[in-house]
């Protein structure tokens, strides 16, 4: 078997309030802890309602609290909307807190529509290298790994809290553009294979073509994140991932809606069933019983050549989110 992780969006389920779902999220981190997962991952999105937090290193310190082994990270943390002095300051705490347990995953987007990037006051995603160049020279400095001199351009100031350590980094990629990005930086790339709607085997081929070995990572790294969702048997799960394949139709087709009812989002893709989107998004669904869906796992590891990959924590509640890893555990 791959060696698998997990991806948590704090999902909305029916009948819940968003505060609620960040809640579960801890409740999820948990079990992927119990059941063996080797990383668990929360993202940052803002202004969605189906979505709960768009603050993923206050999840990451609750988390710390509440796990003891597995590896916390954000899937990610979209660096163009903040300081990244901040950045690497929240992160050396959250380090601090859990050592060589964080995992600093960062993206170029800005997790949200123009204008709720505008109110967040994002720069844009063409900041992006240069702020990871001074993120990148922050967290070696606070860790002793590569002390920032007098003729440094940051000389005199310090992220805090000093190390001696540092978290992993790793970059989200949609592209193989993107991921080559990430190799020529040296730093780790998970493919986001379910919002990018296409195969992460290029990606991946091109991050270890491009990688240059630094100060973060001697060899390269590669990951896949996807959606896959397992139940009792076949039908149980394609009908369960029901509200989850409706809201990526209508996502696809210019709408952004909430399928919280499982019935009704039955219902909306029956009226579908000749939609080029939907045959498309089925196509590319994970959902199955656990047989199934353990098999498409170790193929994708197979003709990807990834590391390792995140499933998505997707399910209409936080029982069926626990039980589809509950099928899913690690060997």
């Amino acid at each position: 078997m791959p060696l698998l992780s997990v991806l948590d969006l704090s999902p909305v389920s029916a009948g819940a309030t968003q505060a609620q779902a960040v809640r579960e999220t801890l409740e999820v981190a948990k079990a992927a802890e119990r059941l063996g997962f080797h990383r668990f991952w929360v993202a940052e999105h803002h202004n969605i309602r189906g979505l709960g937090s768009p603050n993923p290193e206050i999840l990451i310190a609750a988390l710390s609290q509440v796990t003891r082994r597995i590896r916390l990270g954000s899937g990610g943390v979209m660096l163009v909307n903040y300081s990244p002095l901040k950045v690497a300051e929240t992160f050396m705490e959250l380090e601090a807190l859990a050592p060589g347990r964080i995992d600093l995953g960062l993206g170029r987007a800005l997790g949200a529509d123009a204008r709720t990037g505008g109110a967040l006051r994002s720069v844009g995603s063409e900041a992006f290298p240069r702020y990871l160049a001074l993120l990148s020279a922050w967290l070696l400095d606070a860790a002793g790994q590569e002390p920032i001199g007098d003729e440094h351009p940051l000389h005199g100031i310090h992220a805090s809290p000093a190390g001696p350590s540092h978290p992993e980094l790793f970059m989200l990629c949609s592209s193989a553009e993107s991921a080559v990005f990430a190799g020529q930086a040296g730093i780790g790339m998970v493919f986001a294979e379910f919002i990018a709607r296409a195969d992460g085997d290029q990606a991946v081929a091109a991050y270890r073509q491009a990688f240059q070995p630094s100060a973060f990572r001697e060899t390269p790294w590669a990951g896949i994140a996807l959606i896959a969702f397992a139940a009792d048997d076949a039908e149980a799960a394609w009908r369960l991932d029901a509200p989850r394949r409706a809201a990526s139709v209508a996502m696809l087709e210019g709408a952004r809606q909430r399928f919280p009812d499982v019935a009704e989002a039955m219902a909306y893709l029956a009226d579908r069933s000749a939609s080029p989107v939907l045959q498309m998004v089925e196509a590319r669904t994970i959902a199955s019983d656990q047989m199934t869906v353990l098999g498409r796992l170790a193929e994708k590891t197979r003709t990807s050549q990834a590391d390792e990959l995140f499933i998505m924590a997707s399910g209409p509640s936080l029982e069926a989110r626990i039980h589809s890893l509950e099928l899913l555990k690690p060997d």
